[in-house]
């Protein structure tokens, strides 16, 4: 028995004389003040106490409904007159006609708050719309049972089920990781895509993005690296999904249907979908909501990481979009803009998102970052590129060029980077020629483009042997080592032998990069066959 008096809840449990507990009858009494003055309470107390009824008190908090909204600014509502308001405290909104949107005090100035409102302020009249201040912060429910599910931008299921049955609240700013529980990322996640495994190796824990632009063809990268990706065994084999508790969060912030449709017939296609939480917030959906939709992936993908200890791959795309929502709520709240417009403290916006990647000593699970962001006017010294390649663990380069030229995945090694690599790699967990064939394959790629861009110049008549040879070595390695087909699995040991068979079209002089030790065992062709 549940009863509510003068703001305080008493829980009853029922019991038989031999202290055996029996099924409950939820039964709810709510005593109001009129009540109170004809019945006394306390009788009503000692008659159930008769009865073997205990009593536990509690405080209910206080929900306040305020109808003082003096304006509607964008994304944002402004309410006066308002009682202790706080910060980040959580507001529901009850508009003329019966329709509920949440919101988020976003500032707080006297007795006047500034709401953000996640769904949109569209519909809302200020003189007859309704906001009771909850008292409490943004939470989202988790459940493993989220797997397998579609939910929008606001975390509320769009494939027509039944709501997640919770079995915690979190809330989606997540909790800061103590860097001294924090495993350095030493486990090497094979993609299958041998730009990627090859030179610019990604470690279990890493958070590192995709620049792209529009047009290119990042999403298929993403979905290939979501149906390939495995961790490299000694024993030169991939580990199984389900062996490793393998699983996706998937957070689409203002992307089209096609987008959206896209990955969720990849994901089905391949039998994955079992293991895959989808969060969509499309372009037709508000666009302050983008602001809380890769938190709530975050926060999901941190409980069955943590909690669940899976092994969690969480792709966010598209990041530009999601600056963009940033950008127009700083611009409602007329702050002082910097580059571009876009607000000073974006930097440290990106940084609460990217840097909740990562490993926690204690737990088995783990979580991989790959945000994807569309680089506009394929500047990559715009703010959005520029502040996230200075937060995250390198990034993954996909080029136009390469792309107008048919190559896939388009990926130019040469701006790509994985600062990670060096401790994922090399004997016992790799193999030991991997560092020097990527170093080698790097400078000889380096060679030729120059190559290329001076035999413009002066013709291919000007150029000696050896710039031949390096011209000869780039049209292979575009063609045979980064281009393959989007299905094509490579393991990292195919990899590692296709670049060795580009690294014998030069004598073994000039291969300067490599030791001795290590050509004398893999640069001879009938080596290939052994390892």
């Amino acid at each position: 028995m549940v009863v509510y008096w003068q703001g305080l809840r008493y829980k009853s449990r029922y019991t038989s004389h031999n202290r055996k507990r029996i099924p409950i009858f939820l039964v709810s009494l709510v005593l109001n003040w009129s009540h109170c003055k004809q019945h006394n309470p306390h009788f009503f107390i000692w008659y159930w106490q008769q009865c073997g009824i205990d009593f536990r008190f509690q405080f209910l908090p206080c929900v306040l409904a305020y109808s003082t909204v003096s304006g509607v600014n964008g994304p944002l509502v402004i309410l006066d007159n308002v009682k202790f308001p706080r910060y980040a405290e959580i507001v529901h909104l009850t508009l003329p006609d019966g329709t509920k949107r949440s919101g988020q005090v976003l500032e707080v100035i006297g007795t006047k708050a500034v709401v953000q409102v996640f769904e949109g302020t569209s519909g809302i009249d200020a003189k007859k719309t309704a906001c009771e201040f909850t008292g409490d912060i943004l939470r989202t429910p988790v459940s493993e049972d989220m797997l397998g599910r579609v939910f929008n931008g606001s975390g509320k299921p769009i494939d027509r089920g039944p709501n997640v049955l919770a079995e915690d609240y979190l809330d989606i700013m997540g909790q800061p990781i103590n860097p001294q529980c924090r495993i350095y990322p030493e486990e090497m996640i094979q993609t299958g895509i041998s730009a990627i495994d090859g030179m610019n190796s990604i470690a279990r824990g890493q958070k590192i993005p995709i620049f792209s632009a529009a047009g290119l063809p990042h999403n298929e990268i993403a979905a290939q690296i979501c149906r390939q990706a495995g961790l490299v065994q000694k024993s030169k084999d991939v580990m199984d999904y389900s062996a490793e508790n393998f699983a996706i969060v998937f957070a689409a912030m203002g992307v089209n249907m096609e987008t959206a449709r896209f990955f969720k017939s990849d994901f089905e296609e391949n039998g994955s979908m079992d293991n895959v939480c989808l969060f969509l917030n499309l372009a037709n959906d508000p666009t302050i909501e983008r602001i809380i939709t890769p938190r709530l992936a975050l926060t999901t993908a941190e409980y069955l990481a943590y909690q669940c200890e899976k092994h969690v791959l969480v792709i966010l795309t598209d990041m530009s979009s999601y600056a963009e929502a940033l950008r127009e709520v700083s611009a409602a709240r007329e702050e002082v803009p910097g580059r571009r417009g876009f607000p000073g403290y974006m930097y440290t916006d990106l940084a609460t998102i990217y840097e909740r990647a990562g490993r926690v000593e204690g737990r088995n699970g783990s979580i991989t970052q790959i945000p994807i962001l569309t680089m506009p006017n394929d500047d990559i010294t715009h703010p959005i590129p520029d502040l996230t390649g200075y937060i995250t663990e390198g990034q993954v380069y996909v080029d136009r060029q390469l792309h107008n030229r048919q190559i896939y995945p388009p990926i130019n090694v040469l701006p790509s980077l994985s600062r990670l690599m060096k401790s994922a790699i090399g004997e016992g967990m790799t193999r030991k020629d991997h560092a020097d064939v990527s170093n080698q394959l790097y400078a000889c790629y380096a060679i030729g483009k120059d190559v290329q861009a001076m035999k413009a110049v002066v013709g291919e008549e000007a150029l000696t042997s050896d710039d031949l040879l390096y011209l000869e070595f780039l049209q292979k390695f575009e063609k045979n080592f980064i281009a393959q087909g989007p299905y094509d699995n490579r393991t990292v040991y195919e990899t590692l032998d296709i670049g060795w068979q580009l690294l014998r079209i030069f004598p073994k002089e000039m291969l300067k990069r490599i030791p001795q030790s290590t050509l004398a065992e893999f640069y001879p062709r009938e080596s290939a066959a052994r390892h």
